[in-house]
């Protein structure tokens, strides 16, 4: 009895230190997150049912959850943006053991942020880092974010036409995904009034469809030699 409660504490704890975005600084200005809880009036993290700091494992890719996470509903505020600067998305903790991909998209936004219906936004890709060397585990951009003080910088395209977004942020752990359905996805959406004069507006695709649970990249050893890792997703919008 007392292995079985040590294990099932010792879970909890993993389960716990996944971590999400607490802040979110742009511009100087600093925001609340909105996940797991979303409870923060001026949140402009988009509130999920993700109060573990769960995932979104491979067989939910062609779900709504792996849009914005689990059950995700939109806030009505956001963070005002100029195009070209960048914003910094502060992670609570994040778990070493957990390599893999941080990834980040956006999708505009037509009319007010509160009523979005998730399905409808059209995303691209704007920035992606994974390996960066070694293999078996390897360092990989996740380490990076941890020696970063578990904080990630996000480019806002310069091109970028003023107007209302959602920035879509995403780490991908690895550490399961060498068996069917291990990979584990940490989406996380955040609204932003972008500024300035670029005149690029992007059109992307339906997320659902971005991710299948065979991709190389989802589906993937990290406890082998390997010389490069696919990231998964559309390529890097050119702007």
């Amino acid at each position: 009895m007392l292995t079985a409660a040590l294990s099932v504490l010792s879970l909890a704890a993993a389960v716990k230190a996944h971590g999400h975005v607490a802040t979110i600084i742009a511009d100087g200005t600093e925001y609340p997150g909105g996940i797991p809880s979303g409870a923060s009036p001026d949140a402009i993290g988009w509130a999920a049912a993700n109060q573990d700091n769960g995932f979104v494992a491979p067989d939910a890719f062609g779900s709504a959850d792996i849009i914005c996470h689990k059950q995700a509903t939109p806030v009505s505020n956001a963070a005002t943006v100029a195009a070209g600067s960048t914003i910094t998305l502060q992670w609570n903790t994040w778990p070493e053991s957990h390599h893999g991909p941080v990834i980040d998209y956006i999708a505009p936004v037509s009319g007010d942020f509160g009523s979005v219906d998730k399905s409808s936004l059209r995303w691209v890709k704007i920035a992606e880092a994974g390996l960066n060397s070694g293999s078996n585990p390897g360092n990989w951009a996740s380490d990076d974010l941890i020696a970063n003080g578990n904080a990630w910088h996000v480019d806002i395209p310069s091109s970028l036409a003023p107007g209302n977004y959602v920035l879509r942020h995403e780490i991908i752990a690895l550490h399961s995904a060498g068996q069917a359905n291990g990979a584990q996805a940490y989406p996380q959406c955040i609204n932003i009034e972008v500024t300035g004069s670029g005149s690029s507006t992007p059109s992307g695709g339906d997320f659902t469809t971005f991710y299948s649970a065979n991709d190389p990249g989802i589906m993937f050893n990290l406890y082998e030699d390997f010389s490069d890792y696919p990231i998964p997703g559309p390529d890097v919008w050119s702007g």
